[in-house]
């Protein structure tokens, strides 16, 4: 697991927000640029998973010394920030209508996001990047959240819990297509292996709630199907809950 903001504070700022550092104006141009470095560091991710993305393994895929990356970026700690904040830069924000419409396309492009990154779910964002990607995707859920007649404070809260609950949601169906890329076994295969469990091993006595839900068609479906479900079942009463208390606050009001 990685950590967001390990890195030098400073420089993993100016690097967020691309400020200019000075140059001398001589020698040769730079044979790679920031932006393409942090590129070919979510490419190699994407591929081979966020451990083997060392500096080492980046400089060769870049057809460059490692030292020349260090002349770009300090190192992978401030990296990483720039690679996450990167990621949520391909968000669209761009989505009109009701609040809810904008916190469901959130949550969606969420999803696709982690699909096309499955290495952020590697990455801890409890102290995260203050770049353009996580200041553009605060603001786009504090204004349609704003929608709601909440006050600040519950706007905020609300903004909080979605993110909360959308990235871990998004990281866990992003990581069944994930396992099934690593291991070449689909999920049906991999219960399916198991199997034996359940009829030599399982005891309904001993849990009476499993075996119910089992017998009344409620586990009658993949984990990749469950995910799903799970995903828009927490996803409605989380939004649900949010329109309960905005309208709860507008007759104690009214």
């Amino acid at each position: 697991m990685e950590r967001s903001g390990g890195g030098d504070p400073r420089e993993t700022l100016r690097l967020l927000w691309r400020s200019p550092q000075a140059r001398s104006g001589r020698g040769r141009p730079p044979k790679v640029s920031l932006d393409k470095i942090v590129a070919a560091a979510m490419a190699l991710a994407d591929r081979e998973g966020l451990a083997a993305m060392t500096m080492d393994r980046l400089a060769a895929s870049l057809g460059v010394g490692t030292m020349t990356l260090y002349t770009h970026v300090p190192g992978k700690a401030e990296l990483v920030d720039l690679m996450v904040d990167a990621a949520w830069q391909e968000l669209d924000l761009t989505r009109s209508g009701s609040w809810r419409d904008r916190i469901e396309h959130y949550a969606k492009q969420n999803t696709a996001l982690h699909e096309r990154h499955p290495w952020l779910r590697m990455v801890s964002t409890v102290r995260p990047p203050l770049g353009p990607g996580l200041l553009a995707r605060a603001d786009f859920l504090l204004a349609a959240l704003s929608m709601t007649g909440l006050s600040a404070a519950e706007t905020s809260a609300a903004s909080d819990s979605i993110v909360t609950f959308v990235d871990a949601a998004a990281a866990t169906l992003a990581e069944h297509t994930h396992a099934e890329r690593l291991s070449g076994l689909s999920g049906d295969d991999w219960w399916a292996a198991r199997q034996e469990f359940w009829e030599t091993t399982f005891d309904p006595a001993r849990y009476p709630a499993i075996e119910q839900t089992w017998h009344d068609g409620g586990l009658d479906r993949s984990a990749a199907e469950a995910a799903v479900r799970a995903f828009d079942l927490g996803l409605r009463a989380l939004l649900d809950g949010i329109a309960a208390t905005a309208q709860r606050n507008r007759r104690s009001t009214g």
